[in-house]
């Protein structure tokens, strides 16, 4: 029914309606963000979330499996699926401790973590056909069509003086960028430069408009700030001529789409791309600068006055990101809205049948500055985009404030024809 309670804000249920509502307000805000994880990329997109990815490895390496249950790595008594990030975190820091060894078990250690990092990587391609022939993304694929959706509305919904939308996500894929490519929207993601693209954060400190623009036609934006907190698949780190250090650059999809295409059927132990598996010795040196600082941006947006964040298809995993979020609520005018399919709502009474403890500890303390969104496909990224206001209805706002102005200013003549109106 269309009165059904689909979400909760502090203690009230929110019927559709009303959620729409809520919704359209905070798009008005003065600043409006997205944090999007894996769960907005899989479905027809093709791309993995982390139990998928687990169950794919699990399923292909049970020798894996029970070398990483021997030495502890995975809790054999635990029922949870693990979350392959943690484990390969955990393996990586096990390499480290072993570097200076020899012997079985480090090979045998190294072959586990090149097996399951594959599978990550594997499980972020998406469409492989965008790789090699991304004209393709001109003709508007339909498994693009939720980003799309996304996308326009955010950029749409930005009034004069405001600034762009910021995109963050944990996820590895180019689904952001390629639908913001298919647009025409510029992406501003931290790299600068046209045959060098290094990363510049002033790049995000800049903005793009119309010059031309009068009037309505100066609403919007045309640009999107992407933050991807966890690396790129398009990302590579290389070492500066007669350096330790590596800077991070970016690539376009067919340059470095050989090597992931390689690095997936089993060949080179060490991946192509720049990927962050939370901690460890990523973040040395200059990539580390590169990481902290997307973090850093993630941490300034929250604090902004008068903003929101909507989140979707983030399973609550990461406890450096779980951290950030919940210091971002000491901000009163920040608003967050959630969007978690194993949330069921029922008569005001939110269950949740997910594995985060961090999140039931959250949807228990009824946070009216968040608003929940469960009850299964009601809080998919598909209907998350089908739940912003369409640019339309500004428009007839617009139209209605005009008409009512026009109307004033013929009542006026007729009072006082000699004036003409409304002045100045």
């Amino acid at each position: 029914m269309a009165d059904d309670i689909v979400a909760i804000r502090g203690e009230r249920g929110l019927a559709e309606k009303d959620l729409r509502a809520h919704i359209a307000a905070l798009v008005r805000l003065e600043n409006i963000g997205v944090l999007l994880g894996a769960g907005s990329s899989s479905g027809d997109l093709g791309g993995k979330t982390l139990t998928k990815i687990w169950d794919d490895y699990a399923k292909k390496h049970p020798e894996n499996i029970q070398w990483l249950k021997k030495y502890r790595f995975i809790n054999e008594d635990d029922t949870k699926i693990p979350n392959p990030e943690i484990i390969a975190d955990a393996l990586e820091i096990a390499r480290m401790e072993q570097e200076r060894s020899s012997g079985r078990k480090k090979r045998r250690l190294r072959q586990v973590q090149s097996d399951l990092l594959r599978f990550i990587v594997q499980g972020a391609l998406l469409q492989e056909k965008w790789w090699a022939t991304p004209e393709l993304l001109t003709a508007l694929p339909p498994e693009l069509k939720s980003h799309r959706s996304l996308l326009q509305k955010l950029t749409t919904s930005r009034q004069p003086g405001q600034a762009s939308p910021w995109v963050f996500t944990t996820n590895y894929d180019l689904a952001v960028e390629w639908a913001a490519e298919s647009l025409g929207l510029h992406v501003s993601n931290g790299f600068l430069g046209l045959h060098a693209r290094i990363f510049s954060p002033h790049n995000f400190d800049l903005g793009f408009r119309n010059n031309l623009a009068k009037g309505e036609a100066r609403f919007g934006a045309y640009n999107i700030y992407l933050v991807k907190l966890h690396g790129s698949l398009s990302w590579v780190a290389e070492q500066s001529n007669g350096s330790d250090q590596s800077s991070i650059t970016e690539l376009p999809a067919p340059a470095i789409w050989s090597r992931i295409q390689s690095y997936v059927k089993g060949s080179g132990k060490e991946a192509p791309c720049q990927l962050v598996v939370p901690g460890v010795s990523k973040y040395q040196q200059t990539t580390g600068f590169v990481f902290g600082e997307l973090f850093r941006r993630f941490t300034d947006f929250l604090g902004r006055s008068q903003s929101a964040l909507f989140v979707s298809g983030y399973s609550f995993g990461d406890e450096h990101l779980n951290r950030v979020l919940r210091t971002a609520l000491q901000n009163p005018t920040l608003q967050i809205v959630i969007l978690i399919p194993e949330l069921k709502i029922e008569d005001s009474k939110a269950v949740y049948e997910g594995n985060s403890e961090w999140f039931k500890r959250l949807l228990a303390a009824k946070i009216p500055q968040i608003t929940f969104v469960g009850n299964g496909e009601k809080a998919y990224f598909s209907q998350f985009a089908e739940l912003l206001p369409d640019p339309a209805l500004y428009d007839r706002h617009s139209a209605e404030i005009r008409k009512q102005l026009k109307d004033l200013d013929d009542s006026l003549q007729t009072l006082n024809p000699v004036d003409g109106g409304i002045s100045g």
